[in-house]
């Protein structure tokens, strides 16, 4: 199964930048769009606009309320989302793509969603 968020749901994620080290994707959507479920390697998220969103993997969902210009640490995770405010979600999605320690790697339960920095 394809989950690459940019092959999976290529109207609302482009790359804007890639090296050996990082991608970096733009994503964007209106109130109401669904993403298909797609991966996130470590990442750090960028919020341009504030937004509402419902993430959900494995039965499981969370709703979460981001104010446009805030950082947010996004551990490893699959999820399916859905715009579930009144406002456009526009957001900068910088991906690792180097391994994580193994300290954080022997982790047994990522969180769901976007954690503060």
């Amino acid at each position: 199964m394809q989950s690459d968020p940019v092959v999976t749901n290529l109207q609302f994620y482009r790359v804007i930048f890639e090296n050996e080290r990082v991608r970096v994707l733009e994503y964007l959507d209106r109130p109401g769009d669904e993403t298909t479920p797609h991966r996130h390697p470590d990442s750090v998220m960028f919020t341009l606009t504030a937004f509402q969103r419902r993430l959900s993997t494995g039965g499981h969902s969370i709703d979460v309320d981001l104010p446009e210009g805030e950082a947010r640490w996004l551990p490893a995770q699959e999820h399916s989302g859905a715009n579930i405010g009144g406002t456009a979600t526009h957001t900068i999605f910088v991906e690792l793509k180097e391994p994580a320690p193994n300290l954080l790697a022997s982790s047994s339960a990522e969180p769901l969603g976007p954690l503060p920095i």
